[in-house]
């Protein structure tokens, strides 16, 4: 299965784009990414599409630093859940080995490692896309990025590491890597990551609170292993997120995930599912939530639902609810003010 990757990655991208003359829209749909999901943080897409759009987005802006950038605007909120349970860590080694052993639940493309020697920590960071060779400076530069920034919430904003390595080579101005990580930063080094004296692993934070944290634990846990995702669970993730590109397919499913038409329908009759029943119950949700919203033109939703024709949706919709989209919406209407008298 091709590693997929929280919506948060994508925080701050839109902001970033426009204050640097690019269509993030435009950039997104090429890369088969839906703008109007990302206000969902904890949905899962597609990790090779996010790199591809970083990518993307440094040609079209014709910035070098655009991951860097990004990372600038990061806060440890966006790791999700797990910035509640770092945040009460007692020191800054719990903390990092935290992050590095779930990883999995904020990036299922991120692979570190934390590893000490002759008196130095050594935090190294790789990103496995999809199995293949692809760019990914700017993925790269944004996971570093965002350690650097944890590392220095717990050690000070003056905090300098050792060095900050990277494979690739130097951007024709290194004004932001020198901005971001000082004059530290090196490049065409054999590997991606950051090193630091080890003694700064044991720095305490003062801000923990051990009652908080032990709470803070227990709850991580509980949703860690429920974030251990079964195929349907992602195929029904997928469908949302391809829904609005008009491009929903199990063919499209498959290949987000890194498999071939017959391995998902496969998972999916192992528990008794199928692409089209998804599919359905997939629609029949989101289709009660945006027929409800008075905001939204049935136009605008039949496009959201994937359908290639608003008159297809309202047949669709008649024959799952028994009434027009419209009737619906007046009747729901009409139950939420006559509840509220």
């Amino acid at each position: 299965m091709k590693p997929l990757v929280r919506n948060a990655a994508l925080n701050s991208y839109v902001e970033l784009s426009r204050s640097l003359g690019i269509d993030p829209r435009d950039l997104m749909k090429r890369v088969g990414l839906d703008p109007v999901g990302l206000a969902v943080q904890d949905r899962w897409i597609s990790g090779v599409a996010v790199t591809q759009l970083f990518e993307l987005s440094a040609a079209a802006s014709r910035r070098e630093d655009f991951g860097l950038l990004l990372a600038e605007r990061r806060r440890l909120s966006n790791l999700g859940p797990i910035s509640l349970v770092i945040r009460e860590e007692p020191d800054v080694r719990s903390a990092l080995e935290l992050l590095v052993r779930h990883e999995h639940t904020y990036n299922e493309m991120l692979h570190s490692r934390l590893s000490e020697a002759s008196g130095l920590a050594t935090l190294k960071v790789a990103l496995e896309p999809s199995g293949e060779a692809m760019p990914a400076r700017q993925a790269m530069e944004l996971a570093v990025g965002v350690f650097h920034q944890v590392l220095r919430g717990f050690l000070g904003a003056r905090w300098q590491p050792v060095s900050v390595c990277f494979t690739h080579g130097a951007p024709a101005d290194t004004g932001t890597h020198r901005r971001a990580f000082g004059p530290v930063v090196e490049f065409d080094r054999e590997f991606n990551g950051i090193v630091f004296y080890a003694s700064e692993l044991n720095v305490p934070n003062p801000g923990s609170d051990p009652l908080l944290h032990t709470y803070a634990r227990r709850y991580f846990d509980s949703i860690a292993v429920a974030r251990d995702t079964t195929v349907p669970d992602r195929v029904r993730e997928l469908i949302e997120v391809l829904l609005p590109t008009g491009r929903c397919s199990i063919e499209q499913v498959a290949s987000s995930l890194g498999v071939d038409r017959r391995t998902v329908h496969r998972h999916l009759s192992a528990s008794g599912e199928s692409f089209s029943s998804l599919l359905n119950a997939t629609r029949v949700q989101l289709a009660e939530q945006l027929v409800a919203n008075q905001r939204r033109s049935l136009t605008e939703i039949s496009g959201l639902l994937g359908f290639a024709a608003p008159s297809a949706f309202s047949r669709w919709f008649s024959r799952r609810f028994g009434c027009s989209p419209r009737e619906w919406r007046n009747r729901r209407t009409r139950q939420r003010h006559s509840g509220e008298r």
